[in-house]
This record gives structure tokens, sequence and C-alpha cells, in this order.
């Protein structure tokens, strides 16, 4: 009876659209309907991993204690052993494909639980008491009986031992001996002060678990936890103020982790909270092993030079053609005051979107489906959200960076000259289709056991810059205006490859680089320090911002191979790429050549070539 009802209203509900002349909705069967069904006898063995780590990490979920990284480490050491017992060329292709991505990604979990104990060692000093606060919270998750009296002993010696090393800290507290020895203290005491509060945290949740439930626990511990809070938000403010030198948190806020801090902490036209953490050109050349990129952090800067280089000589040849010659800083300055009027920013995306869209069809580029055309949403980001991101967000949705009432009025003119129509037009593809949006769409209904191996802003970033690339090629810039527009993402696309990898090499500081995008690039001051901020608040990997343009090099030389050599159409060569889901560029490239994998594969593709060489 419930199945006949179902099948009449939906009759009755298709009749409905019929009559009011309404599109039938996107669940009518399509020929780009084709969800990946393909078995791979790696699969299980992926998904099983994936969801036992996921167990494990959310029961051993403190992230800097012992016990969570021993754990850890048995796990990914078993699962190592287990990989190598596998017959690899037994395996097909695309098994040796995910036998590939699956070892690897691995691997670098040991790497990364390596890196996190370095960094744990040199925050101690800072956080001698954190044992304390971890073991009462490791006991309860283990269910371990609790000593109501004991408990409130512990807190009451916490309390005294946060102020103990307050005070050994305050005495200790002088001008630091050179610039690298005082920059070194603000990343040692902002790494201690992200993991105070997660500490805090911690204890916050221990407590929250017994009191009031257990009349004899809150009877003996309960001030003692209000004091233990107390003192743990105040070395929070020495530490933030002390040691980093940075302005007071608004009033009564904890000190929140990662890009949130940013946001807290961040005010228009300062630089004193971006302090960062620079890992050193050790780390990046294993961040690099791992994202199989065979270039050191030196060359890929000279990449990025020349590649700047070339964008500055297209800028001149833009400017020109506006009337302004060889100054291409006077006619960035003219593109920025072509923005839109307040209130209509929305309604360009949307425009700016659609053109995108039938570009990409009039051209057969990629298969679109009906679905994802019809659900990408747009939301405004926040004046306080603006400050880290002054531009755009975007994935299934777009989030828009625009003037509100409450900005200050040189906000507001930074921000409408930094959203300009030019600019917009040549990112808003970008962020949606056939950018981030369509790669994310595709990527649920392809291989999706794949993406916790395989995703890296390399393939994630580096698929939307690819398409700056490309379009840039099928000359979907119309006017000078528009190069103008484009050629400034792609300049920016190089300043972060340089000022990135050179913070990360102690080379740069935070403020040299918001320098160097206001000088080079002609980036409004502050919308520069909001990318600056953006890139440093620990919450991307070192190699994330040098990945936009050093993924879409990959992506365009891989373009080159396959489809200007005849060997693949546009829309054949895209569509493959999408129904691989996020895999290594050089390990897609390899599947797509049928290239012959081994259970070592290491990276030896040149994508950018002889870098001495002159840009085709």
């Amino acid at each position: 009876m419930k199945t006949k009802f179902t099948k009449a209203f939906f009759g009755v509900a298709v009749a409905a659209l019929l009559l009011t002349g309404e599109r039938l909705p996107a669940f009518q069967k399509t020929e780009t309907l084709d969800v990946d069904r393909t078995a791979s006898p790696m699969r299980p063995l992926m998904e099983e991993y994936s969801l036992d780590s996921g167990n494990l990490k959310r029961f051993y979920n403190l992230e800097n204690s012992p016990e969570r990284r021993a754990r850890l480490k048995a796990f990914y050491a078993g699962w190592i052993a287990r990989l190598d017992g596998i017959d690899f060329n037994a395996l097909p292709e695309a098994g040796k494909v995910d036998y590939i991505i699956f070892h690897r990604g691995v691997e670098h979990e040991l790497t990364v639980l390596d890196q996190n104990a370095k960094h744990d060692a040199e925050t101690r000093p800072y956080l001698p008491f954190a044992p304390v606060i971890l073991s009462l919270e490791l006991n309860r998750q283990q269910m371990q009986p609790l000593q109501p009296q004991e408990a409130g002993l512990k807190l009451s010696q916490l309390t005294r031992d946060i102020e103990q090393v307050q005070k050994q800290l305050t005495e200790q507290l002088k001008p630091a001996a050179s610039l690298a020895a005082g920059q070194q203290r603000k990343i040692d005491g902002g790494r201690a002060l992200l993991e105070l509060t997660s500490l805090r945290n911690t204890l916050r949740t221990w407590f929250t678990f017994y009191n009031g439930y257990d009349p004899l626990f809150t009877w003996w511990a309960a001030a003692d936890y209000g004091k233990a809070d107390a003192a743990l938000q105040a070395y929070g403010v020495f530490l933030r103020e002390k040691v980093l030198g940075l302005k007071p948190a608004p009033t009564g806020a904890a000190p929140p982790a990662g890009a949130v801090r940013a946001l807290v902490t961040a005010q228009p036209g300062d630089t004193s909270d971006i302090v960062g953490q620079p890992v050193g050109r050790d780390a990046l050349l294993v961040d690099l092993a791992h994202e199989m990129i065979p270039y050191s952090p030196e060359e890929l800067i000279a990449i990025a030079n020349r590649e700047f280089a070339w964008c500055e000589n297209e800028m001149k040849r833009a400017s020109r053609e506006m009337g302004y010659g060889d100054d291409w800083k006077k006619a960035l300055e003219k593109v920025k005051t072509l923005y839109v009027e307040p209130g209509k920013q929305p309604q360009l995306i949307r425009d700016l979107a659609l053109e995108a869209q039938k570009f990409v069809d009039d051209y057969d580029l990629v298969t679109i489906p009906p679905l994802a055309r019809e659900t990408w949403r747009m939301q405004m980001m926040t004046p306080q959200a603006q400050l880290l991101n002054p531009f755009f967000l975007g994935g299934e949705m777009i989030q828009v960076s625009y003037p509100t009432d409450s900005m200050s009025y040189e906000r507001k003119m930074t921000t409408m000259r930094g959203n300009n129509i030019h600019f917009a037009r040549a990112t808003v593809f970008h962020e949606l289709i056939p950018g981030h949006n369509l790669q994310g769409y595709m990527a649920k209904r392809n291989r999706p056991y794949r993406e916790a191996f395989g995703r890296s802003p390399f393939v994630t970033e580096g698929w939307a810059l690819y398409w700056e690339m490309l379009l840039w090629d099928m000359k979907f810039q119309k006017t000078p205006e528009d190069r103008v527009g484009a050629l400034f993402w792609r300049m920016h696309r190089c300043a972060r490859i340089i000022f990135s990898l050179s913070f990360h090499l102690n080379k740069m500081t935070p403020v040299e680089c918001v320098s160097f995008l206001v000088e080079r690039v002609g980036f409004e001051r502050e919308n520069a320090i909001g990318e600056v901020r953006r890139s440093f608040t620990g919450d991307y990997s070192p190699l994330y911002q040098a990945a936009y343009l050093l993924g879409g090099m990959q992506f365009y030389a891989l373009h080159k191979e396959l489809v200007d050599s005849g060997k693949m159409t546009n829309r054949q060569f895209h569509d493959a790429i999408l129904k691989e889901n996020y895999l290594p560029i050089e390990i897609l490239r390899a599947s797509l050549l049928h290239e012959t994998l081994t259970r070592d594969y290491r990276s030896h593709w040149k994508f950018y070539g002889d870098i001495a060489a002159a840009r085709n």
C-alpha cells in the first residue's frame, strides 16, 4: 500500500511539473550519471584501513599524548607489514595505482608522527604540566576508577605548577640576542599557545564528564578546577602578550587554535599576529618527496621567478593596449577601479559562473553532470573572515568577499578594489565549474576510497589553477582588462611559491612577505596582510601555497603530452582525470600513459623540464 501511494504521489508531482512548464529535476537518468562501480582488489583494504584509522584517532584523540603516538605508530607499522606481503605484480593496473598511493600514504603518516614528536619536545619547556592533564583524560577514556579526593589534589598541584612555570619564564624573559633567536622564541611560544588551548579544552572535557554526576567529585574538585582553569587562561594571556608580543585578545576569549586564532587576534593593518612556523629545508625536501615533486625548494623558487617574468611581459603587453605603455601597474590600478556597486556582487558572480560554464560547453572541454550545474551555492563572508580570506573560497559553495556596512571606508574600498570585475572573472570558474566544484562532485562518485590517500593541494588547487592556464590559452580573456585580471592572479601564484618557500627556508619574514605582495604584485596592503596571515596560520601544509601553480603546471604539462599530441580530446582527457579521483599527478600520468608501475615507485617526472630553458 505504501509503495502504491509513493508511485501515485510521484506521478502527480511529475504531472504538475509538466503542466506548470517547470523543468524536470536532475534525478532523471542521463548519460553523465555514471557513478563508478569499478572493483579494485585493494579497495576493501583501503576502506578497512580508513575505518580503523578513524576509530583509533577518535578514541586516542589527545593529539600530543605519548599513548596516541605509540598506538598509531604500531597501527601504521602493522599496515606497512601487511602491504609488504601483497604480491604487487599480480595486481591489475588500477590495483597497482591503489597500492602505491596506499603504501606511501601510510609511510607519510609515520613521518608526520615523528615531526609532531619533535615539535612536542620543542614546546615541552613551556608546558611541563601537560602530562598531568593528559593522564587525567586518558584515565577517563580508559574508564579507570576515579578517586575524587586524589583528583582534587592533582588539580590543586596543577594550579601551582602552571603559576610556577609562568613565574620562571617571566624571570627569563629578556630581549633576544638576535633576530633569529627572537623569531625562534615566537615560533616555540606560538606552538605552546596552540597546545595550551588544546590542554585547556581537554581539562574542561574531563571535568564536565564527572561534574554533577559524581557528588563526591564535585565536592572535592570543583573549586580547584576553577582555579586551574583560571591559571591556564592567565598563562595563555602571558604567552600571547609577553612571549609572542601580540595584542590582547577580546575580553573573555580563550585562545583558539589555527585559523580561528588568527580571526580572533587579527586587526586591520596589523601584522603582529602573523607568527608562522618555518619548517626548514630538510622538512621541505621530505614533503616534496611525498608530493612527488622532483625539484628542490631553490629550483621551485627559480621556476616561480621565471614564470613571474613571463607574467610581467604579458602585463606590459596588456598595459600598452590600455594606453599606459609599459607601466603595467597603472593599468592594474585602472582595473581595480572597475568594480560593481554595493549589493551587486552576487549577481556578478552568478553571471561569471554561467559564462564560464557556457565556454566549457561550447568547446566541449569536460562533461558537466546536470546536478553539478544545479546545486552549487553562494555565501557572503563576514568582515572578520575577510581579514583571513580577502578574496574567494570555493567548492560546492563559493564564498564571496565584499564590503558590509560595518566596515570602515578604507576597508570597503580595499575589498571592492581587490574583488573587481576582472579579478573575479579570472577566479570564479576556479572555485566552481570546471574547478573545485566539479572536481569535488566527481570525486564523491568515482573511486571515493582513493581520496584519503591521494588528496593533496597539488591535485585540488592544481586542477583549479590549471583551468586558468588552459582558458588563458583559449582566449577566454576577451579584453586587455580581462588579461590584466588573469595575470594578477598568475603573478599572485608565482609570488606564493616565492614567499612561502622563502619563509620556510628562513629567508623571509611575514612582514617581508607582505611587502613583496604589495610592491611586486600590486596587492592592496590589507589584502596582502590577509593573504600572508592565511598562509601561515598553521592550518595549511608548508607546501600548500606553492601547490597552486606547481600543480597547475603538472596538469598543463600532461595536457600537452596527451591532448596537444592528439592522443586524447580535451573532453576525454578531463573526464579521465576526474574519474580517477584524487591521485598524485605523476601517478595519474603513469596511469593514463599505462606506464609500468613498480612497488617502490618514486618521482622522476620533470614536468617543467630544464628550468634554465626558455618558456615555450
